[in-house]
Parts: structure tokens; C-alpha cells; sequence
């Protein structure tokens, strides 16, 4: 199944805060919507879940326009939704009632999601009384209860530690095995290149970048190489490349161990290789550069 996003756009007053917005998500992958604050995700996913409508645009599943009421969606949000003053379990049980279940089937997914978290001995205590991470998989935990068949995790590992966030990543993967809808927003990219296919970078309310992470990844390293000298720190290496190799390539970056070079030519890695060797650069490392996705983040949705 494909879930489209065409053409969203959406003004508060005479703001227009999404100028267009297109994406797609399949089902049994996960969609990573990257953007800084305040670059329309938030928006995009409250008008996913039917908060507020559109002005124009359209949201389709398979081709058919898509509709909240016949579908569950799970929602985990960067900031707590729950009640501190109410207790875990009864609010659970709540939520999932409001959501269309029995009170005998909530209960029963009450149950087993707290289990599920590591967290079933909490039921019967206030949510406040919970350390910040125990509180973040309760929440968790209310995402699911339902068995969503569209899931959005914003930041959803926010407050977790190493051991609590391999749980995390197991029911995250889990519900990506199952064949769900996935929406994965986050500003931790290796989460991001972890569990998503694909990605959506929003900038100023416009998708800059969307598709394959890893055909993008291919694409932004093509005309890029990594070296490295055994002889020379990477600002020294930076300068020789620059003063004697100029007519070859530009340097792009320096990094801590390495510099990254454009090539300004698409054929000539063999040229500058042998060009290197015989000029005496003591090459550690040559070779293509894949670029971080934090990498192409800051390129597409860092200000000029």
C-alpha cells in the first residue's frame, strides 16, 4: 500500500507555512520527515491526522482519498501527552476506549504493551512518580494500543538510555515488519538512517529533498573523494591539494582525520590518484565519500 501527500499547503492567517508539500510512504517502510524547527512537520502530521484541514492539497491510500475514521493511527509526541496526576494503567485503558476499543480489549492491550516496555509493574502508579524514560515508553506504549496502521514517532527517543532505546528500536522495527505506515521525524540522524528507506527534508514549509536515502546518498558522493596522509594533517594536505592540484579538483571540506575533495572532472579519479603518488602524497586512505545523512541534512536545510 502507498500513502501519497500532493501538493499540501496550508496558511495560519495570511502566513502560508506549507507552500506545496509532496511525499509518499509505503507500507512495511519507514519515511524519515526531517526538517528544522519550525519547517512544517509538525504541521504536515496534525493535518495527517485530520487536527486541522488543509487548504489544498490532497492524501491519498492506493489512489483513494484517505480518511482518519478508517484507519487507527498512533501518535507518539516530542512533548508528553499523558496526565502526570492520573495513574498508568487506568489512562491507558481510557485512551484506547476513546479510540473505539472494549474496555475488556483495552485493558488486555494495556497490559501487554506495558509488558511489552518493561514497564508493567508501574500500572497502578501516577504517571509523575516515573522516571523521564519510564514515562517516554508508557507513552510509547499508548501509541500502540491499538495497533495502528499509521504510526508517527516524533523524537521518540528522547530521554531514553542505551538499554531502553534498544527496546525502542526493537517495536519500532517490529512495526515496520508488520506492513505499517511509518512516519519517523527526529533530529538524531542515526536513528533516522537506521529504521528509514526513505526521507522528506522540509525547509521554510517546501520539501527540499525527497526519495531513496539510499540512491541520495549515491547521488551527493558521486563527485566526491576522501583522503588522507600519513605524512600530513588534514590542513596541510588541504593546501597542497589546493595549491598544486587545482586544475583536478576543489577542497570541499576539512574534517578532524580527512579531507573531502570535488572532482572537476567525472573520469579523472585515476588522474588525480596517479598525480598524488607522484608528487610523494603519503596516502592513508583514497576512495569515493558517502556522505552522513547529518551531512545532507545541514547542505539542504542549512540557511545560506
Amino acid at each position: 500500500m502507498k500513502l501519497e501527500v500532493k501538493d499540501l499547503r496550508k496558511s495560519f492567517g495570511e502566513t502560508e507555512v506549507l507552500h506545496g508539500v509532496s511525499f509518499s510512504v509505503e507500507s512495511g517502510r519507514a519515511l524519515g520527515l526531517l526538517g528544522r524547527n519550525g519547517a512544517g512537520k509538525t504541521t504536515t502530521i496534525r493535518i495527517l491526522m485530520n487536527v486541522f484541514k488543509a487548504n489544498s492539497g490532497t492524501i491519498t491510500i492506493d489512489g483513494k482519498p484517505f480518511a482518519t475514521k478508517d484507519y487507527q493511527i498512533g501518535y507518539l509526541p516530542e512533548e508528553r501527552g499523558l496526565y502526570p496526576k492520573k495513574k498508568v494503567g487506568e489512562q491507558l485503558v481510557y485512551l484506547a476506549q476513546l479510540r473505539g476499543m472494549s474496555a475488556k480489549d483495552a485493558k488486555a492491550q494495556m497490559k501487554k504493551w506495558l509488558e511489552r516496555m518493561g514497564v508493567a509493574e508501574y500500572e497502578d502508579r501516577k504517571l509523575e512518580t516515573l522516571s523521564k524514560g519510564n514515562q517516554q515508553k508508557v507513552q510509547l506504549a499508548q501509541t500502540l494500543l491499538t495497533s495502528p496502521q499509521l504510526i508517527f514517532f516524533d523524537e521518540p527517543f528522547s530521554g531514553l538510555d542505551p538499554v531502553n532505546a534498544q527496546i525502542l528500536k526493537d517495536v519500532i522495527k517490529e512495526q515496520i515488519e508488520e506492513g505499517k505506515f511509518v512516519i519517523f521525524s527526529s533530529h538524531q540522524m542515526s536513528y533516522v538512517e537506521e529504521f528509514c528507506d526513505d526521507i522528506a527534508i522540509l525547509n521554510h514549509g517546501d520539501v527540499v529533498l525527497s526519495g531513496n536515502l539510499k540512491e541520495i546518498k549515491r547521488e551527493f558522493g558521486q563527485d566526491r573523494l576522501v583522503l588522507s596522509s600519513l605524512g600530513e594533517t588534514p590542513e596541510e594536505l588541504a593546501n597542497r591539494l589546493q595549491d598544486g592540484f587545482s586544475d583536478l579538483l576543489d577542497v570541499e571540506k576539512v574534517q578532524k582525520d580527512r579531507v573531502i575533495i570535488r572532482k572537476k572532472q567525472k573520469e579523472n579519479k585515476a588522474e588525480i590518484l596517479k598525480r598524488l603518488v607522484e608528487q610523494g602524497v603519503d596516502l592513508e586512505y583514497f576512495g569515493l565519500y558517502e556522505p552522513s545523512l547529518n551531512d545532507i541534512f545541514v547542505e539542504k536545510a542549512g540557511d545560506e
